[in-house]
């Protein structure tokens, strides 16, 4: 079953019952470590977000970004026959991986108590709104909705705006990097001990963990976070600013830093200020010290100012679009942009692996994500079942 793939999990086979984005991030993740990844999809539709869009020449952008280097089979698993072939990817697997709600998994006989009796070496990952465990297992969750549960919501937007969505589905794709993380734990457990586990990992856990100071600050001091906009609630400067012709942004994380800010924007009086000269005092006039900073910087354009930061050395950088992201020159130097052949619509390019490990080659191009069943005839041969 096992693909010759370079990679650390080279060898290893996942069955992949995920769909939408949570679950399969995860697999990507660890397709990209040299995972074998079988995705199993319903017949006929397959995953949900094959019907996402946007759709160029009826190509799901969507379900391709998080589903490339994986093979694609459809099996009912209310179906005697596809049950049979079920279980026989079973054998041959060493993880399952599925985000449906707790109790699913159950209702369809291959629970984590049936399983890990019946294939005591198989990991099983869970990826869930809130858990196997608690009161609310039971409750629909989306990213959206556990945003604003979690308190991420809160403490994202303008501090005159309401409470504002994080860009991007935080909660589904922070849930598959950590599912991703803590399944090669559970193999390494497994190799020294021999013991298989599951892993219950919940997108609302996934994000109360990374409120990171927002819940120190408020479980030791009792001040509950607020909205900031692009401020940093305990380090300043450190956010963004106007220019000449849009904005950047300056993250000084000490006083030297501070300093040498000031003298390039020729104002080394802000430094010595009783008003600015330590953090806790930045903190506490934060406002007016953004305005000193501000009337300075509005008066020359963004590269103006980038360059002169660069010299002398203080963070900071421009507030691009995705367009100017993809054209750093970092993007190609680190591999961040691969190459896939697809069957309609030819070379398409995807984001590249950020996990760099100097005894693997970071490969330049990836397979595309698969039509659904698209492998069925290569895995049932596999497996030594006529079809």
């Amino acid at each position: 079953m096992n693909a010759a793939r370079k990679g650390p999990l080279s060898g290893i086979t996942v069955v992949d019952l995920t769909r939408v984005l949570a679950g399969p991030y995860c697999t990507m993740l660890m397709a990209e470590l040299g995972a074998r990844v079988i995705k199993v999809e319903p017949p006929g539709k397959g995953d949900d977000s094959r019907q996402y869009g946007p759709f160029v020449n009826g190509r799901p952008c969507y379900f391709g970004s998080v589903n490339r280097d994986k093979e694609s089979i459809a099996l009912d698993l209310k179906a005697p026959r596809d049950r049979e072939i079920f279980e026989r990817l079973l054998e041959k697997a060493d993880v399952i991986a599925e985000n449906f709600r707790p109790g699913v998994m159950e209702k369809l006989g291959y629970g984590w108590e049936t399983l890990h009796a019946r294939y005591p070496r198989l990991i099983y990952v869970a990826t869930s709104g809130y858990g196997h465990s608690g009161p609310d297992t039971q409750r629909p969750a989306y990213d959206m909705v556990i945003q604003g549960l979690s308190g991420m919501m809160s403490v994202t937007g303008e501090p005159d705006g309401g409470p504002c969505r994080v860009g991007i589905s935080i909660a589904d794709v922070g849930s598959g990097v950590y599912s991703a993380v803590a399944v090669n734990a559970a193999l390494l457990h497994r190799e020294r001990t021999g013991e298989a586990t599951k892993v219950d990992i919940a997108m609302f856990d996934c994000l109360l963990a990374m409120l990171e100071s927002v819940v120190s600050r408020y479980v030791m001091t009792g001040q509950i976070g607020k909205r900031l906009g692009a401020m940093h609630p305990a380090i300043v400067p450190f956010e963004a600013f106007r220019t000449a012709d849009g904005h950047l942004t300056v993250a000084c994380g000490n006083d030297k830093l501070f300093r040498l800010l000031c003298e390039t924007l020729g104002r080394p009086d802000l430094a010595t200020s009783p008003l600015y000269e330590t953090n806790e005092l930045r903190v506490r006039n934060r406002v007016a010290l953004h305005q000193e900073i501000e009337s300075v910087l509005v008066g020359r354009p963004t590269a103006h100012w980038c360059e002169l930061f660069e010299r002398v050395g203080v963070p900071a950088g421009p507030i691009n679009d995705i367009a100017q992201a993809l054209a750093h020159p970092q993007v190609a130097a680190r591999n961040m942009l691969v190459e896939a052949i697809d069957p309609v619509l030819g070379p398409v390019k995807l984001v590249g692996n950020p996990l760099k490990m100097s005894a693997f080659e970071d490969r330049k191009t990836r397979r595309v994500a698969p039509d659904l069943d698209q492998d069925r005839q290569k895995i049932l041969q596999e497996l030594g079942i006529a079809e």
